[in-house]
């Protein structure tokens, strides 16, 4: 059984490194990591203990455990196991996401849940996801020009306005739009730093489970890594040093008073006061880690969610209806503060998150100490991995997992340990409320505006990709059309 878990694991790791499997004659076969995982916890249990070669593994796969990870045991399991990626792009394990538990990642907590990703601030930037979400409706406009159904590529329309927003959030800057042509050159920059990131920390590194592969030079990544680094420095630290300059420039303005303050200058603020904590790498940790996190997922969860409601179109006629009616004939566009009148988008997009979470798999704990887990002894430096995809889809909690079900939530308003899309405990996602904003908008906006069928008789393909934040593997093209209704406000966009 241990070679059989072992060559398993190994060809996990290496296909999503490579795309190669290197045991058994089948190499097409094996399912996507937190599946392949799924299936094994359903044979043996839901708590296991796993080698990832060098590495020993905690596997849950249960709420109960789960909760035990996250109530009793949350310190314990509240650090980091040191890979690669977090030593290269977390500048040695410092940042919020790497950082082993203790006063600094608190102090970066604070930071964040009172400075950054606080109720207030979040409402502070409301102007730049309506203009965001704006550009998104009317690019998909134009791209229908002709007032009949068109095909639209989504995925990148969704990742470049997210992008957008949360750049516009950081440092005051979009990078993408018919209004950004002196920016080409860093543009580009940023593009390539960005896709690059998500390509090098969202795979499993094989050096981190075999070092071995590090020490004798075997494994190319830390290499990659290397220059990643210095790319994503450099771009960061000019963002910086611009911000600094017009910070001199308007000292005294109105312009730099606290309502016009990207999240750099707000940094910057508290660089002032406290120089010795808050230096250049601590803030460009903090950037990076903002713009890692608040984009990608959030692109992702709304494409995922346009399928599902492309293959269930009863359900998206539902979703527009609710809407119209909170709208009614009004000319205006979906806002914010219509969010919370509109129950069944809510639920359409819970529904989302529970049948495909923005990670499959938690972001790796380790335990600090020894404890134990459903009366079992798990060792100091045991990586935690939390299966959160097999909890959100298993037949014996949710009747008809499979099945896309928004009605299910009415159902049931207190999921415990059975639903936790952004996590559990000390380490839960802090961005969660800026990051349902978003989703919540964009769909909204997405259904108010325009009719939208498949492109061609056949579903909507919903295999996953390989990678940190579970991509669909072939990215979303729609057909779409505006709405009667609304071609007049979207031609003005």
């Amino acid at each position: 059984m241990k070679t059989v878990l072992f060559e398993m694991t190994l060809n996990n790791i290496m296909r999503m490194i490579a795309g190669k499997r290197y045991y058994g004659e089948k190499m097409a076969d094996l399912e996507p990591l937190p599946r392949t995982l799924s299936a094994l916890s359903k044979a043996h249990g839901p708590i296991l203990s796993l080698r990832f070669g060098s590495r020993l593994v905690l596997l849950v796969s249960s709420p109960s455990a789960a909760e035990e990870c996250f109530t009793r045991n949350d310190v314990v399991f509240a650090n980091r196991p040191k890979l690669l990626a977090g030593k290269h792009l977390g500048y040695n394990y410092t940042t919020l996401v790497w950082a082993s538990y203790g006063q600094h990642w608190r102090n970066l907590r604070r930071l964040v849940s009172t400075e950054i990703l606080s109720a207030n601030r979040i409402q502070m930037f409301k102007m730049i996801r309506v203009d965001e979400v704006r550009w998104l409706l009317g690019r998909v406009f134009r791209n229908c020009s002709g007032g009949d159904f068109a095909a639209v590529e989504m995925k990148t329309v969704l990742f470049e306005m997210t992008l957008n927003n949360i750049m516009r959030m950081i440092a005051g800057k979009r990078y993408y739009g018919e209004k950004t042509s002196d920016l080409e050159d860093e543009t580009r920059k940023f593009k390539e730093m960005v896709t690059e990131s998500f390509e090098l920390s969202g795979g499993a590194n094989i050096g981190d489970f075999l070092p071995f592969l590090n020490w004798v030079g075997l494994n190319g990544l830390d290499k990659r890594l290397k220059v990643l680094k210095q790319k994503r420095d450099k771009f960061m630290q000019d963002l910086i040093e611009e911000h600094r300059k017009e910070k001199k420039k308007s000292e005294n303005s109105y312009d730099h008073q606290q309502t016009s303050k990207t999240r750099t200058d707000v940094l910057l603020s508290l660089q002032e006061n406290e120089p010795e904590y808050y230096t250049d790498e601590i803030i460009r940790g903090l950037m990076q880690v903002m713009l890692m996190t608040g984009s990608d997922t959030s692109a992702g969860t709304i494409e995922w969610a346009l399928s599902l409601l492309l293959n269930n179109p009863d359900t998206l006629k539902k979703a527009y209806m609710e809407i119209k009616s909170r709208i009614g004939e009004q000319n205006r566009l979906l806002e914010e503060s219509d969010l919370n009148e509109l129950p069944y988008l809510h639920k359409i997009i819970k529904e989302t998150l529970r049948m495909c979470p923005p990670t499959r798999l938690n972001a790796p704990r380790e335990s600090s100490e020894e404890c134990t887990v459903g009366g079992f002894h798990i060792p100091r430096g045991t990586m935690l991995l939390l299966n959160i995809w097999a909890i959100q889809n298993d037949s014996d909690l949710w009747p008809e997992p499979a099945k896309f079900k928004p009605e299910r939530w009415g159902e049931r308003d207190d999921d415990g340990f059975s639903f936790f899309p952004f996590g559990f405990g000390r380490r839960r996602c802090p961005g969660e409320g800026l990051a349902m904003r978003v989703i919540g908008l964009v769909l909204g906006s997405l259904i108010q505006c325009f009719e939208w069928e498949r492109d061609g008789e056949e579903m909507v393909d919903m295999t996953e990709g390989s990678g940190l934040t579970a991509p669909k593997a072939l990215p979303l093209v729609a057909k779409c059309r505006p709405r009667h209704a609304m071609v007049n406000l979207l031609s003005q966009l």
